[in-house]
């Protein structure tokens, strides 16, 4: 996390990113072990299995990562082409565009006195030179590629700890279907359900059917 001018705490990532990686690790791990037979795997078939789950997901999260900072590298420009036409605009038109960048749900509760407000306080900030990525934005993408690669280690843990893969294989699914209610629990809570219990249970099942 880094800090704000104001001496907050600023999120790298919100709780959606951050349990969405995790997710995304975790369903493409359990994909992969999933491909192994019970009846008929050795030692080195199962080790095979584990280094190709652990490869897929440093390739999954080192993909997640670049592709996270050319989206904010984008958004970043596109931020920095719309101040630019704002303060080339009159103030009706200035308003215009502001309303019309805003999403729907926002612009919906937005009216004239809030959007001349955002064009001041815009015309009122020095200009900004480029839309370089900064360090917040690296670290963002360093955490995303671990959350990715983290995910792997609780389903594969199993297979360390026993030789009986049958074992393993069911002690990793409890694992999973555990995960997945904490995930769906954690998002229930963020978005204020009342029961996120439920959120919990809905997305261990999504994710098992996606499995």
């Amino acid at each position: 996390m880094t800090e704000r001018a104001d001496g907050d705490r600023e999120r790298l990532l919100d709780p959606i990113q951050r349990i969405s990686e995790v997710l995304f690790g975790l369903i493409m791990a359990v994909t992969i072990i999933g491909s192994l037979s019970i009846a008929t795997a050795d030692r080195v078939e199962v080790r095979t299995v584990l280094l190709a789950a652990l490869g897929c997901n440093l390739a999954w999260g080192l993909v997640d990562a670049v592709m996270y900072l050319l989206n904010t590298l984008t958004e970043r420009s596109r931020n920095l082409a719309l101040a630019a036409r704002v303060r080339e605009m009159d103030a009706a038109e200035g308003r215009r565009l502001f309303a019309e960048s805003l999403p729907e749900h926002l612009a919906a509760v937005t009216g004239p006195d809030e959007l001349e407000g955002m064009r001041r306080r815009l015309l009122a900030l020095p200009a900004a030179n480029g839309a370089a990525l900064r360090g917040k934005d690296f670290l963002a993408a360093i955490g995303i590629f671990l959350l990715v690669v983290i995910a792997t280690f609780p389903v594969v843990v199993p297979f360390m700890l026993a030789d009986d893969v049958a074992i393993a294989m069911r002690n990793s699914r409890i694992v999973t279907l555990g995960m997945l209610f904490l995930a769906g629990y954690l998002l229930g809570r963020y978005a204020s359900h009342p029961r996120p219990g439920m959120t919990g249970v809905a997305t261990m099942l999504l994710g098992a059917v996606l499995i």
